[in-house]
């Protein structure tokens, strides 16, 4: 890949806060985003960000959480996204809602718990709702919604306001698709009124039971960051949704390499002998 001049001077000039240790991801000892230009690079499971930005903590109709893993950063769009969604929340009349991982400064790998949220467009919200003192926040309990035996949605906990909040985030034009578990999507399938154009965002994937994945489509002229492929059409409520209540195949071989980081984030890394 050919790089741009000016990001290549902003990268060497900008990079900051590493720390010396080695048990976590070299991401993760990133204190602060790397100056210049919003921009995303690489694939959403494979890349980083240049001048990324925090979420203020409390806004309108929303408080992030567990805000002391400092993974509260993303793309501005991201930011942009979540205030909005906060406020068309409130507007709904719901609690206030809770906003779990986005990214790291710099995005990059987790050491573990994402595959994903690597280029600042990635955000879990959960299912349950506020409001939470500054303390709760800091590291609240989840509520699984899903009887994991039955497979199927947790009526004892389940509500309209859930379904109302996964709407309004799968409405946002810029939303890409919304990671949940099978059981959710089949419960929205069944109990969807009206308009329904909404449901093919909406993407079973197991796990996802306590929260919702949004993914945001790559910013308009972000010519570094890879879009995935577009989501199928229909709402996706047939046969592919029940085969993820079919057997699962256990898993064989080794488990897989990551691919190469893109050229800029090895940059990032390789400024600070970590590459």
């Amino acid at each position: 890949m050919v790089l741009n001049n000016k990001i290549f001077k902003i990268l060497l000039l900008s990079l900051t806060g590493i720390s010396g240790a080695v048990s976590a991801s070299p991401w993760e000892q990133i204190k602060a985003p790397v100056q210049g230009e919003p921009n995303p690079v690489g694939g959403y499971s494979n890349g980083c960000i240049i001048g990324a930005k925090p979420l203020a903590l409390r806004g309108e109709g929303y408080q992030v959480i567990r805000a002391g893993k400092n993974r509260y950063y993303g793309h501005p769009e991201l930011l942009d996204y979540l205030i909005r969604l906060g406020r068309n929340a409130k507007q709904a009349g719901l609690p206030n809602v809770l906003v779990g991982d986005m990214g790291m400064p710099a995005g990059g790998r987790f050491k573990s718990g994402h595959a994903s949220h690597q280029t600042g467009l990635d955000a879990d919200i959960w299912l349950r709702f506020g409001p939470l003192t500054d303390k709760q926040a800091l590291n609240p309990t989840a509520t699984l919604m899903v009887n994991r035996k039955a497979q199927r949605v947790d009526e004892k906990v389940w509500s309209d306001q859930q379904t109302t909040l996964i709407r309004l985030a799968a409405q946002d034009p810029k939303v890409d698709r919304i990671f949940l578990n099978p059981a959710i999507k089949l419960k929205l399938c069944q109990t969807v009124q009206g308009d329904r154009t909404w449901l093919r965002k909406i993407r079973p994937w197991f796990g996802h039971d306590a929260h919702l994945h949004v993914r945001l489509t790559c910013p308009q002229g972000a010519s570094y960051c890879e879009a995935q492929s577009p989501v199928p059409a229909g709402e996706g409520c047939g046969a592919e949704l029940m085969s993820w209540f079919e057997p699962q195949k256990p898993t064989t071989g080794k488990p897989k390499i990551p691919p190469p980081l893109p050229q800029l984030c090895q940059m990032i890394l390789s400024q600070q002998g970590r590459g």
